[in-house]
């Protein structure tokens, strides 16, 4: 039934007076936005999804909006972050490799001036703008937040941190720094990071609550990337649930994806990445090691949706709650790093970790859940995050909030991080410019979703539509529903496999050799995108990594 309040809504949104509108109505105020970005979530670890974990609320927000079954990120952390802020291309964001770039357009290794942010085009329509959490868009004060358009926040402004103490776990910031507004603070003692950046937000959002402005705030969690640390009681609770080993997880799941309409009946298993051993061929310890990385994991999703829970009350209790469009989304697909035995990362690590059995979770103890559990964490597609395949890129992502129609709903159109920005800007009624600062800078490359939200399209992309991705050599392009891809280094052009996502979801069959003109249409495709986004190949090589 559509209200007269739907409409009055559906009204500022579009520019149409379904009723006559007075001056200074509360239903006259712009939408609160929230965008809540999971670090290295897997695609199947919600319950809506299918998922095992418990999420109740992240199952209700699903309840109450759409999920999206197809909406990609980039394979990486920060080339992710760059382009959502944007709505542009990681190169033309400045972010063409997750590090520092010195004096190469496009990969400077923060923000460049060839795009404006987000909050900062917000702020032009009065909003307030506040974020807490990851940033790993420039390690330097003079690229932070703060000078792209928030207005408060709270950073860790490296790519990982411990999350109960600033103890370092990248070699280039051997202690974690973190920053509230322009000046560097201290973590606070004995703050879990997914607890303490929920505080922060409910801090900010508070600070102006009562002034009748909007605000746009960015709940950028560092959960649950490594390392997988978490209380007890979060954990405690999966004790056992994943003893059948990582493969038994992932075909689970993918049955249970199947059941919850988020892939289709027809779709295949894809075999796992030739790193992760079969479960069969560890020994006992070794069995009981890993499922207690998986309880944890399990643990920081719970805590996370915990969290979430906190913020949803709180809008609630101050009367924002129906005013708030919320986006919750993974910045990419699962991660299989695990730095405690690599070179160059183990040697720090090592210094105040340990990966002792009895000490897994705790503040001192440094645990990644690798390849194996990041599989079952992205089935059903192929490989994790790192990858521009599509268990790299295909994440999950819910939107609700008023003017969602078609609650509970699953929409597996083809979207990308880049229309988030569009929507945002048609949500607010703020037109992106041409010019910024007195520079010109780069139009925009995604559409908005709200004809989606509010139920007029099914699909905002037509089949036509170009996306393309590359980070450090690996690469893909989309046109419709067919898609090249490399995953071999040095990136080659007769490396670029040809697959068609409408029958082959799990990247498992190259048509390159069978459909040569379709290939040689794409490889089209690539070189003016390329040429479009200035992607630099071979890469250039790193001066230092943020």
């Amino acid at each position: 039934m559509i209200t007269k309040s739907k409409l009055i809504l559906l009204g500022i949104l579009f520019g149409t007076s379904f009723f006559p509108l007075q001056k200074e109505t509360p239903s006259q105020k712009p939408q609160n936005i929230l965008l809540i970005v999971a670090d290295d979530l897997g695609y199947a670890d919600l319950g809506s999804f299918g998922g095992d974990i418990d999420t109740p609320h992240l199952d209700e927000l699903a309840n109450q909006g759409i999920r999206f079954s197809r909406f990609h990120s980039s394979p990486l952390c920060a080339t992710s972050r760059a382009m959502f802020l944007t709505g542009n291309d990681n190169h033309i964001a400045g972010m063409g490799i997750q590090g520092r770039r010195e004096g190469v357009e496009g990969y400077e290794g923060y923000l460049s001036e060839r795009i404006i942010t987000i909050p900062q085009l917000l702020q032009t329509k009065g909003y307030h703008t506040y974020m807490a959490g990851k940033w790993h868009l420039g390690a330097e004060p003079e690229h932070h937040p703060g000078k792209k358009g928030f207005e408060k926040f709270f950073i860790t402004p490296q790519g990982g941190a411990n999350h109960y103490n600033n103890f370092g776990i990248l070699p280039q910031a051997p202690i974690s720094k973190y920053y509230e507004n322009e000046s560097e603070v201290e973590w606070p003692e004995g703050a879990y990071s997914t607890d303490f950046y929920t505080d922060k937000l409910i801090e900010y959002i508070g600070s102006n609550s009562k002034d009748g402005k909007p605000f746009f705030s960015f709940a950028a969690y560092t959960s649950p990337h490594w390392p997988l640390q978490v209380d007890e009681k979060y954990w405690k609770k999966y004790e056992g649930r994943y003893d059948s080993g990582y493969e038994e997880l992932k075909r689970q799941r993918f049955e249970s994806l199947k059941k919850a309409g988020m892939i289709p009946e027809d779709a295949i298993l894809p075999p796992s990445h030739p790193n992760v051993k079969a479960w069969d061929s560890l020994s006992l310890e070794e069995q009981k090691m890993e499922a207690r990385k998986m309880e944890l994991y399990a643990g920081m999703v719970d805590n996370l949706d915990y969290n979430i829970g906190r913020l949803i009350q709180y809008l609630k209790e101050i009367g924002e709650y129906e005013n708030t469009l919320i986006v919750f989304m993974s910045d990419n697909g699962a991660a299989a790093e695990d730095f405690y035995y690599e070179d160059g990362f183990k040697e720090l690590i090592r210094e105040n970790h340990t990966d002792a059995y009895e000490a897994m979770g705790k503040p001192n103890s440094f645990i990644s859940y690798g390849p194996q559990w990041a599989e079952a964490g992205s089935s059903p597609f192929k490989y994790y995050k790192g990858f521009t395949t599509e268990g790299g890129m295909n994440v999950p992502m819910i939107i609700s909030g008023p003017g969602v129609e078609n609650k509970g709903s699953i929409n597996d159109s083809f979207l990308t991080l880049l229309d988030l920005a569009p929507t945002f800007y048609d949500l607010a009624e703020v037109n992106y410019p041409a010019e910024w600062n007195g520079k010109m800078v780069k139009p925009l490359l995604g559409a908005s979703l709200l004809p989606v939200l509010t139920g007029k399209q099914q699909a905002i992309h037509a089949d036509d539509y170009v996306f393309g991705m590359e980070h450090n050599g690996y690469a893909m392009l989309r046109k419709g529903n067919w898609k090249i891809l490399n995953t071999t280094r040095p990136f080659q052009l007769n490396n670029f496999q040809l697959y068609n996502l409408s029958t082959d979801l799990a990247e498992q069959i190259d048509l390159k050799d069978q459909e040569p003109a379709k290939l040689q249409e794409m490889l089209g495709e690539w070189e003016k995108f390329t040429n479009r986004v200035g992607i630099i190949l071979p890469t250039p090589t790193a001066k230092n990594d943020d």
